[in-house]
């Protein structure tokens, strides 16, 4: 595909909000305060205990360029764990959406109520919201930059199991057209993705064609086959051998050498360009030995190292790439997000520096 005709991706903004029901919250916990910093349980504590109950006004934002994801998990949390006897029609909540772009200090949600009702939750719709707009944003940068090729979500190794399922739905509206796992699919409804992995290879002795051939003989036809072509450190010429024993079954390639080692193809060029690990020169070797032998229908995919740095030199160099797996560079950074009180009632009541600001793209949330 011709990059410089491209514009923009298309934007991803869900007109329909995930019902709470998706998340499968552990509500009684989470009302409990289980999962809540002490000082906000102990917070709802002492106001009940003076019979104290101000209705407040809860401003959230956070301080970058961001692409917002967890609002819907947020609202989700406040519609199944206020405090006992407080019903989400005691609030009135306005937000923007998942897959909205945020300028720095921007509101993204104002939580108007009873604050005994909510405030033991500001923790955990802090944590969602702060998680998957991290993943949103960095995997939009990778979207843009590797536009209109697209970009296989792969950091499911580098994290706990326990994130996959929002980390997923947040790529999924940041642009990335595939995830690894099922977890990571299941709140749109899909399914995951993936390779012929290292694994399989060494588990056929390593021959990758032979582990390529099995994974093709046993996965249902509308399974795309991508084959890894590293594994004995000579992708030319086990791309030649996988195009060669498969034919049109096969999808793709994959490229995914080590850091620390040279490819045996880029060997007699070393001398002007970093030869380790998946370089521009690796792939153009790759692509021209597919072509030649005939198998200009083969894709190649690169993995190992990419980020929306690495992804961008490769596109101003134009590099054949097909498709970009990126890993761990997708849950790295910080985009921590903030809750203040700043009204009682009409009465302004923020510390100073955080005062009111009304934003018109929020949304009433029903």
């Amino acid at each position: 595909m011709d990059s410089s005709a491209a514009g923009p991706p298309p934007p991803l903004r869900p007109e329909v909000r995930l019902g709470p029901e998706v998340f499968q919250l552990p509500a009684e916990r989470m009302r409990a305060g289980y999962y809540s910093d002490k000082y906000f349980v102990r917070t709802r504590e002492v106001l009940q205990g003076e019979g104290a109950d101000p209705v407040v006004t809860m401003q959230v934002f956070q301080k970058n360029d961001a692409w917002v994801a967890g609002t819907d998990e947020a609202i989700a949390i406040l519609k199944q764990c206020l405090t006992e006897g407080y019903d989400f029609s005691d609030l009135e909540v306005w937000s923007l959406r998942d897959g909205d772009r945020a300028s720095p200090w921007e509101p993204v949600m104002h939580i108007v109520g009873p604050y005994t009702a909510f405030a033991h939750l500001e923790t955990l719709y802090l944590g969602v919201l702060a998680r998957r707009t991290m993943v949103a944003t960095n995997t939009r940068t990778v979207v843009e930059a590797a536009w209109p090729e697209p970009v296989l979500f792969f950091p499911a190794r580098h994290d706990h199991w326990m994130v996959q399922t929002g980390d997923g739905y947040a790529a999924h509206i940041a642009g990335a057209i595939g995830v690894s796992t099922d977890a990571q699919a299941s709140w749109w409804g899909s399914e995951g993705m993936g390779t012929v992995p290292h694994g399989l290879i060494a588990a056929f002795g390593g021959d990758t064609v032979a582990a390529t051939t099995a994974f093709a003989r046993q996965m249902p036809d509308h399974v795309r086959v991508i084959s890894l072509v590293d594994f004995t450190n000579d992708s030319v010429g086990t791309a030649l051998d996988v195009a060669r024993a498969l034919g049109h079954r096969l999808h793709a390639v994959r490229l995914d050498t080590s850091a620390h080692l040279v490819d045996r193809s880029v060997v007699p060029d070393m001398g002007r360009f970093d030869p380790r690990g998946v370089n521009p020169t690796l792939v153009r070797k790759v692509r021209d030995a597919l072509d030649a032998a005939g198998f200009d229908f083969v894709d190649i995919v690169v993995s190992g190292g990419f980020d929306a740095d690495k992804i961008r030199r490769f596109k101003e160099a134009r590099v054949p790439v097909d498709a970009y797996g990126v890993g761990s560079a997708l849950i790295r950074g910080r985009y921590d997000f903030t809750a203040d009180v700043v009204r009682i009632g009409d009465r302004d009541v923020a510390k100073v520096g955080r005062g009111f600001t009304d934003n018109p793209r929020l949304e009433r949330v029903s």
